[in-house]
């Protein structure tokens, strides 16, 4: 008899995790400031750099999902009357405005319609002299991804600060060698990690301009580093999910044990053949292939089709969750996500047949 736990999760949220890292949920407890967890936070801190492909000492998980990881890397380097220069091309970048006005900046957006890629040019000239320019590298709304690397080489003296909850660990991320000075992820996606964590880089450019004391306390990473630090005495700040760095630690190790660009690779197989199969049973995809991500599909709902009644058949008949559509996509069109352990081919052929028995197709 199926269970909730048999089921597929190919939508833009938790993607199934490694079952290295749901076997380490399991693991006995362990104080916050044990030596032996702390050893276990070092590695996972290790694990992250390699993955962001970083040097930077300042590479940690965030408590709390990957919006966490968001608010974290503005309230640090942001305050009122900063100027923060946004890309916004979906519902993330969106977020960001939010985020960034709420910490007082003056905000210039750099819009795109939803479903296009940014213009790398707009974005650098948007504004002379901004403090921070931020970008999402992959849209988890509508499945594009924006190019980073050639705002790393043009931000002049601007702190580049990188959204790749969805990219860490699906596609390529370069965080040195793209110039990018903060970068944040979320664990429930291509990390292949239960959602709960924000890994977050910040590179000695942005350190060297973080807020002495910003406003939120939880959030402030110079108490924070004081506790992830392995140099000297660790300095309490709050008591760390212990359980969910276990699992990451383990999650990491799967993906590196496999290694990065064979992860990048698989990724970018499953990819291609979902979307070989969804143009084979005549369903149009929302973003051009240049701009296309692999782990994330924004496919366009037929206009004689319930996007709702479809959703609800694959869930409810073959155990598969798709996404539906935000904001101006609301409706219009289905994220398949194919992210973390998830992205296999097996999981993308059941996927394609499955859709092509509810559609009749």
């Amino acid at each position: 008899m199926e269970t909730i736990s048999d089921r597929i999760l190919m939508g833009p949220g938790p993607s199934n995790p490694y079952p290295e890292a749901v076997a380490a949920l399991t693991r006995p407890m362990l104080g916050h400031l044990d030596p032996e967890f702390l050893d276990v936070l070092d590695v996972t801190c290790d694990r992250l750099r390699a993955v962001f492909r970083t040097e930077n000492p300042l590479t940690v998980p965030i408590s709390g999902t990957g919006s966490a990881g968001m608010e974290a890397a503005f309230v640090n380097v942001v305050q009122p009357g900063d100027v923060v220069v946004v890309g916004v091309n979906g519902l993330f970048g969106e977020r960001m405005c939010d985020v960034a006005e709420r910490c007082g900046a003056e905000v210039v957006r750099v819009d795109a319609e939803w479903g296009q890629p940014l213009d790398p040019d707009a974005v650098l000239s948007a504004h002379p002299s901004p403090k921070v320019m931020a970008v999402v590298h992959a849209e988890t709304s509508t499945g594009v991804r924006n190019d980073v690397a050639p705002l790393g080489a043009g931000k002049g003296d601007a702190l580049l600060l990188v959204d790749c909850v969805t990219s860490l660990g699906g596609i390529p991320v370069e965080v040195d060698g793209w110039g990018v000075d903060i970068a944040y992820a979320g664990t429930q996606k291509c990390l292949g990690v239960a959602p709960g964590l924000a890994p977050l880089t910040f590179n000695q450019r942005a350190r060297e301009r973080q807020i002495e004391r910003p406003h939120s306390w939880y959030l402030d990473l110079g108490m924070i580093a004081g506790y992830a630090s392995t140099a000297g005495a660790r300095k309490y700040h709050h008591t760390a999910p212990v359980s969910m760095i276990f699992s990451l630690h383990s999650g990491l190790g799967a993906l590196l044990d496999e290694g990065l660009e064979a992860v990048w690779e698989r990724h970018s197989a499953c990819g291609r053949r979902l979307h070989e199969g969804l143009r084979k049973l005549d369903l149009d995809l929302l973003v051009e292939e240049q701009h296309r991500l692999p782990e994330l599909t924004t496919v366009v709902v037929p206009d004689d089709v319930d996007d709702a009644a479809v959703r609800g058949r694959l869930l409810a008949e073959y155990g598969i969750e798709i996404g539906g559509g935000v904001g101006p996509l609301a409706g219009r069109v289905w994220r398949i996500g194919c992210m973390g352990h998830t992205a296999r081919i097996r999981n993308v052929v059941l996927l394609l047949s499955a859709l092509a028995e509810v559609l009749g197709r």
